[in-house]
């Protein structure tokens, strides 16, 4: 489990772009499990609806993205010295909204490794239902 001091050691996100409240579980270098608590303080519901407040798809595949970013970076011995940039994205799907009040629940696993390169399959969950989805290809590279 890590909490939100070491994934901020971990990812150069930072507010308001930081999608990752806590990482729950790790399953060696293979899966993570992540949270984002979605609250109605969030900068992007200004506008993405008034009156009618949803979180935008593309934060929530970031969501999942930087999830993503944990696990391999914190398999580095200087993940300060690193970043990871995603390179496509494929089989994006929405199945609900998020709201203001969800948890996020991102479940991230690597299903290819080629050293610097990696795809991910990533699905994120609201109260156990499938919100969205995406395979995710990403590159390790130097700051």
């Amino acid at each position: 489990m890590m909490d939100i001091a070491r994934i901020l050691e971990c990812l150069p996100h930072r507010y308001p772009f930081l999608l990752v409240d806590r990482i729950l579980e790790t399953e060696g270098d293979t899966r993570v499990v992540g949270l984002k608590n979605v609250t109605i303080n969030e900068p992007f519901f200004q506008g993405h609806f008034p009156g009618h407040p949803i979180m935008p798809g593309v934060l929530i595949v970031e969501a999942m993205a930087q999830t993503g970013g944990v696990l391999l970076l914190s398999q580095l011995d200087n993940p300060e010295e690193k970043v990871v940039y995603f390179m496509s994205l494929d089989g994006v799907k929405f199945r609900r909204p998020v709201v203001p009040g969800d948890q996020l629940r991102m479940e991230v696993q690597v299903t290819q490794n080629r050293g610097r390169t990696v795809r991910l399959r990533g699905e994120a969950f609201v109260d156990g239902t499938l919100a969205a989805e995406a395979d995710m290809m990403a590159r390790i590279v130097d700051r």
